[in-house]
């Protein structure tokens, strides 16, 4: 897409809709390339082409939104834009449908093994399953990897059209070093391409592919295909080892058997029917959790798209200005870069577009949805990208009401646009066909019509519609007739790098903003048999603090953690707990008798939290809640603790526990959507 005066294709394109996609790939490229998890506003001007007042805006709107976190000048991607990948992966079908297959070859075969698909010239993992050694191997999912560095690469290739190798052909001219490509060692010197083009031949004819240290030295691959009902490929299961363990051939030779066993089931799953599904029903349950915890007792204004459950921490407010305002090339003499830029949609995908999307409404839908209608800003949140919302209520609308001007609201409504995609119609993939030639791919698995979207979206079609056009020649979705849906290229916004996050590097951001609002050090523990183990702590600034490092240990029973911990186990799990704990005096304040004890957790346990006032150390007094995954079962413990000299139990209780409860409710949401569709990366490892 280019920012010059050329004619747009049909309704025109969404400006802050592409501008905010830039600056979530420039972000994401930024954490990825160079392994920085904050950057400045001019790293974002420098590396998206845009004015600084734009990237300002911009990226004041993505904060709104729940999407990067601010902490002073330094800006970093939000757990929860892994939402937006979410939504692709629900609506390929794919980790729901393979991911058990992946699992069982993984085991058996005791090798790392990923689901892979194409993508332009490219190849993206979209399934993972990682045998875990010293020297591990995987691939993110997220991660795209060039077609001819990578074993999936020649087997999608075989089925590339001239158009697709002309593509192909271009991309090698212009990065011929491979430096587009974070995930993969840069090249040293430029290859010709040729070798490739043989191994697509021998991979058409042979029906499997290898990678014999071509991503980088020591790593062997092999794949083979995995087809839809029409015979094409869909995807590729992947198998990866090192040379310390096989070389290629043997590789292939103790792998191809159990790839070829398990791919007629896989074909088979992936014909079936499927049922459509929530839009990243994990999330959206931990939301609703986060906004009642929230609505119980809200600690801080809540910004709008933050909810309960994005980043915590005041509103900052944005430039004012238009929704267009200091867009294009003409801001501070810039060209804004992007993978479309110079062009419109081909006429065959415009073509094909128009059809899905229709014409513009001029009935009572067209109208501008939401009028008339007040919410709290933080509820228009909820509903634009983190729930639902009524049909004819437009969430944005609202929010640029609450928020003024400076809120982009086109933006905020062609995300959450992209992330309604994600609720599929109900279909099979044998029932579906790649739309834009063998170069998309991935993006097959049903689709959504205009209709459905604007229902999705509390959206005028005339809006949503707009915002489809934009995806579509951005390259984040697809038209098929009259249906619609997300592409793999929508894991390129943050996923890879927000996969690598664990447990505790999912919670300290939350605990930070905790620790900020009262005033007193936090922590996170797991249970440990008998004991609880510190896995995370933020400590406060005061002359006198309570010092605990991460890996202390303290018997469960005299730590308000380890009794919400034993409340959350069943009760046959708490009644050999308990059976087995003697409990000994720690202070003259411990309660000791098992029976008492059995009392104070079954206590716990109806409250949702546990307090305890100087039983592990006299003048030490702790409060803590439990942690949730996406399943509902009680994980970790989040507790504060303070100097019982610092007033009461019960006025510690009511100052602190609504804000201790609001924040478990904000890690509980980012744990639902960070393991939505995979397990948590590395780091601390909880209810596995």
């Amino acid at each position: 897409m280019s920012f010059s005066p050329v004619p747009p294709p049909v309704n025109g394109p969404v400006g802050p809709l592409e501008r905010g996609l830039a600056v979530l790939r420039e972000l994401t490229r930024l954490a990825a390339q160079e392994g920085r998890a904050t950057v400045r506003p001019g790293d974002l001007v420098r590396g998206t082409g845009l004015a600084r007042s734009v990237v300002d805006r911009v990226v004041a709107t993505l904060e709104q939104l729940g999407y990067v976190t601010l902490d002073g000048r330094d800006i970093g991607l939000a757990v929860r834009l892994m939402e937006l990948g979410n939504a692709y992966l629900a609506a390929s079908g794919l980790p729901a449908a393979l991911g058990p297959f992946a699992e069982r070859l993984a085991d058996g075969l005791d090798e790392s093994v990923s689901v892979a698909v194409p993508d332009g010239g490219g190849v993206r993992f979209v399934v993972q399953v990682t045998r875990r050694r010293t020297m591990s191997l995987a691939f993110r999912i997220g991660d795209l990897l060039p077609a001819e560095r990578c074993s999936p690469g020649p087997l999608f290739a075989a089925e590339w059209s001239g158009a697709d190798w002309a593509a192909w052909r271009a991309r090698r001219a212009g990065d011929p070093l491979d430096t587009a490509f974070p995930a993969v060692p840069p090249r040293h010197r430029p290859d010709s391409g040729a070798d490739f083009e043989a191994r697509v031949k021998e991979a058409a004819h042979d029906g499997w592919a290898t990678d014999d240290q071509l991503i980088e030295p020591g790593l062997v691959a092999v794949s083979v295909p995995v087809r839809d009902a029409s015979g094409r490929i869909a995807c590729a299961v992947n198998v990866v080892s090192h040379t310390s363990r096989h070389d290629v051939d043997s590789l292939r030779a103790a792998v191809l058997g159990p790839l070829g066993a398990e791919v007629p089931a896989m074909e088979a799953a992936l014909a079936a029917p499927r049922r459509r599904p929530a839009v990243l029903a994990a999330s959206t349950a931990s939301a609703a959790s986060a906004a009642s915890a929230a609505s119980v007792a809200p600690v801080a204004p809540v910004p709008w798209g933050v909810g309960a459950f994005g980043p915590a921490g005041s509103a900052r407010g944005a430039p004012s200005g238009g929704d267009d305002a200091g867009g294009g090339a003409g801001a501070a003499g810039t060209t804004p870069l992007g993978p479309a830029a110079g062009g419109g949609l081909p006429a065959a995908d415009e073509t094909r577009a128009e059809s899905a999307l229709g014409a513009p409404s001029s009935g009572p839908s067209a109208q501008p949805a939401g009028s008339g209608r007040t919410r709290s800003a933080a509820g228009a949140a909820s509903a634009a990208v983190g729930g639902t919302s009524a049909v004819g209520e437009d969430p944005a609308r609202m929010a640029k009401r609450e928020l003024g001007a400076g809120f982009l609201q086109s933006l905020a409504r062609g995300l959450a646009v992209l992330r309604a995609l994600g609720g599929v119609e109900a279909t099979s993939w044998g029932e579906t066909r790649a739309v834009g030639g063998a170069g998309q791919g991935g993006g097959l698995g049903g689709g959504m019509t205009l209709t459905a979207v604007a229902e999705a979206t509390g959206l005028a079609r005339a809006t949503a519609r707009r915002s489809l056009l934009t995806l579509v020649e951005l390259g984040y979705a697809e038209a098929d007739g009259r249906t619609f849906r997300p592409l793999p290229r929508v894991l390129e916004l943050g996923y890879a790098p927000l996969a690598e996050l664990g447990f505790t590097d999912i919670a300290q951001p939350h605990m930070r903003e905790l620790v900020r609002t009262v005033h007193e050090s936090a922590s996170l523990a797991v249970l440990d048999g008998g004991d609880i183990r510190y896995i995370a702590r933020v400590p406060t600034v005061r002359i006198m603090s309570v010092n605990i490092t991460i890996g202390t240990r303290f018997p469960a029973y005299a730590t308000s953690m380890g009794r919400v911990l034993l409340a959350g186990l069943d009760a046959d799990a708490r009644a050999v707990h308990l059976a087995d704990v003697r409990p000994r005096p720690l202070t003259r304040h411990t309660v000791t008798s098992v029976p008492e004890l059995a009392r104070v957790v079954e206590r716990a346990a109806a409250e949702g939290h546990a307090l305890v006032d100087q039983e592990l150390e006299e003048g030490l007094r702790s409060l803590a809640v439990p942690v949730r995954d996406a399943r509902g079962r009680v994980v970790a413990a989040l507790n504060v603790a303070t100097h019982a000299g610092r007033g009461t139990a019960e006025s510690v209780r009511g100052e602190l526990l609504p804000a201790l409860r609001a924040t478990a409710a904000r890690i509980e949401a980012d744990l639902a959507t960070a393991s939505a569709h995979h397990a948590l990366g590395a780091g601390e490892r909880v209810g596995a």
